[in-house]
């Protein structure tokens, strides 16, 4: 009598709203390795937004929709310490594993130092961190991202490298043309943040309108709303 397969893992994926996080969903998704379960996200109930990114919590709650998967959101305060991010995500990480959750999925790039400290944070509470676009060149990446029908709106973009003017643009056709010299195709220095509306990985696209562009703490925000 033959065994029944065993089923994979499951897995979280740790979602800022961007197009990395989004890319590496839909590539877990199709290695067919992991049971993707839900949506790992850090919220400021303060500002109700997403954490770094800026992204509005009716913005997330519409992709998770569009990705038929459920939100687990890590609220943290402002200003949030280390140690107090540590202790909310890792009792988000304890929660997960009680469900039979194993694996996290991150969009990071090349940043050794960010993974490894991951990596540090993850074994504390048993978990496994999964990386499917570790080590790709970031343009052939961005090209790819491009390719596969993904577009995503610049949220949060560093002046300082010379990206003020982007702010609010679309991350699709022409996009990387648009950037000056030096700046990563995929922002993994920190240069520019994203919020995607569409692509292989959403049931439909979202509609979305710009709205108020402030300066805040030395980098742009461009604010999405959610059209009904």
């Amino acid at each position: 009598m033959s065994r029944s397969p065993r089923p994979p893992p499951r897995a979280l994926v740790s979602w800022s709203t961007g197009k990395d996080s989004a890319f590496a969903l839909w590539r877990a998704r199709q290695q067919g390795a992991l049971e993707v379960v839900g949506l790992l996200t850090t919220l400021s109930p303060a500002y109700g937004r997403v954490s770094v990114h800026g992204t509005r919590e009716a913005l997330l709650r519409a992709q998770a929709r569009a990705l038929g998967l459920p939100v687990h959101a890590v609220e943290l305060p402002t200003p949030c310490t280390n140690a107090q991010y540590e202790e909310r995500f890792g009792a988000a990480l304890d929660a997960a594993r009680e469900r039979g959750v194993s694996h996290v999925v991150f969009g990071d790039l090349f940043l050794e130092d960010i993974r490894a400290y991951r990596e540090r944070l993850l074994a504390r509470h048993g978990m496994t961190g999964v990386y499917p676009l570790w080590g790709e060149d970031t343009r052939t990446l961005a090209q790819e991202m491009v390719a596969s029908g993904l577009r995503a709106r610049l949220t949060c973009v560093d002046p300082r490298a010379g990206l003020r003017a982007l702010a609010g643009a679309t991350f699709g056709p022409g996009f990387l043309e648009r950037l000056p010299e030096g700046v990563d195709p995929c922002g993994e220095n920190g240069e520019f943040h994203t919020c995607v509306t569409e692509g292989p990985m959403f049931a439909a696209p979202l509609r979305v309108q710009e709205g108020e562009v402030v300066e805040r703490e030395g980098f742009v925000y461009a604010d999405l709303l959610l059209e009904e």
